[in-house]
This record gives structure tokens, sequence and C-alpha cells, in this order.
């Protein structure tokens, strides 16, 4: 069997939160439900997924990143059809919305627990 991605895994203080954000933002279904792990998946196929683990340490990232900050190690990019009509939705759902914007297309976005993720047209 070739290698493939089965998930990518986010730290998190609070797993279920931070998964009930993205499980709205997405669309995606909960798989497995706890206190210490929480994993989603796409309704049309099992993986990859997204999970949540709890981190009691866990501490947002700097961006844009600094010499002396927090490093971002990964970040969600989100595709989608309309830009403004989906960084309303984050919005709504508690992500808050970066105040530097490295280009058209691109939103560059922080989720309710400081992760950044960006949500980006087709072509950008």
């Amino acid at each position: 069997m070739a290698a493939l991605l089965g998930a990518v895994v986010i730290s998190t203080r609070r797993p279920q939160e931070l998964a009930a954000f993205y499980r709205e933002l997405l669309g995606w279904l909960t798989v497995d439900d706890g206190p210490d792990w929480v994993r989603l998946r796409d309704p049309e196929r099992e993986r990859p997924g997204l999970s949540f683990q709890r981190e009691d340490a866990d501490v947002a990232p700097d961006w844009p990143a600094r010499d002396d900050g927090v490093q971002m190690q990964a970040h969600l990019d989100v595709l989608v059809d309309d830009l403004d009509a989906e960084t309303q939705r984050a919005l709504t759902l508690g992500a808050t919305v970066e105040g530097h914007q490295p280009s058209e297309g691109v939103r560059v976005m922080r989720d309710p627990h400081g992760h950044v993720f960006c949500l980006f047209l087709p072509g950008s």
C-alpha cells in the first residue's frame, strides 16, 4: 500500500470546542468524540480527517511570524467559492480576520483558539 495522509491533528486546550468550530465551518461529521481527542471527517470520505488533541500548554502562533515569537508550524487552507460570504460565516462561528493579508483571493483568519487558517478562492 502506498502511504496516504490519514489526518491533520491540531493541538488545543479544548478539543471539543475547536472541533465544533471546524465541524460547522467544513460541514464535516464527528467520528471520535472524547474529552482529550476529537476526530472529524468529510461526509463523503473517511480520510483524510481532521483531529483535535488536548494540549494544555498550547499557545497560538504569531502572524506574521517574528524571530522572537511563537512560530507557526502549519495552517489549514480552506477552498471556498465566495470569499466574502465564507469570511462572514467564519466570523459568525467565532473566527477573526487577521490584519495582515498577503494577497488577493486569500483571507488569513484565526479560529476561536487562535490557530491561523486561510480561506481561499480557486486559483489563488
